[in-house]
């Protein structure tokens, strides 16, 4: 059954198609985080392990989330490695990345890369698209990858 929630096929459409490139770099960002998460090594191990086991559940909500909205406009959440590969900006460890400044150095950009393309894509789904719901939910992940950034920025200062 279709929503019928004052926006157009098309809208919805052109928002679902947004929201599934952003659960990809979602997932990917959230693999990495686990990998480094298993593999990380070094002087502070404890420590950086924890720190990255609550930034990969932060992550497990947001895709949750993420994949729930694309479901709320009538649309299908993205669920395959394979699409996600196709679909994310965001580049896959090579498991080449040792140690525990370079992980967060990696995770960092990854997050920045997030917050760049949710930055384009809010003005996309609030003035192209007219969905002001998912305009206000893009800024709150915008929000929550800042906080995660910051923290990792802290990390390496």
């Amino acid at each position: 059954m279709k929503p019928n929630i004052g926006l157009s096929d098309a809208q919805r459409k052109g928002v679902v198609e947004i929201l599934n490139r952003l659960l990809a770099d979602e997932v990917v960002l959230y693999i990495k985080t686990r990998n480094y998460h298993w593999n990380v090594e070094g002087p502070d191990f404890s420590e950086t392990h924890k720190f990255f086991e609550a930034q990969y559940e932060e992550l497990d909500e947001i895709m949750d989330d993420v994949a729930e909205r694309a479901r709320a406009l009538g649309g299908r959440a993205a669920g395959s490695l394979a699409a996600y590969l196709k679909l994310t900006k965001l580049k896959e460890d090579d498991g080449k990345t040792v140690g525990e400044k370079a992980m967060i150095k990696d995770l960092l950009i990854s997050h920045e890369t997030i917050i760049q393309r949710l930055r384009k894509e809010v003005e996309i789904v609030g003035d192209k698209l007219g969905d002001v719901g998912t305009n206000d939910f893009i800024t709150g992940l915008i929000e929550a990858h800042e906080k995660m950034a910051w923290m990792l920025r802290s990390y390496l200062a």
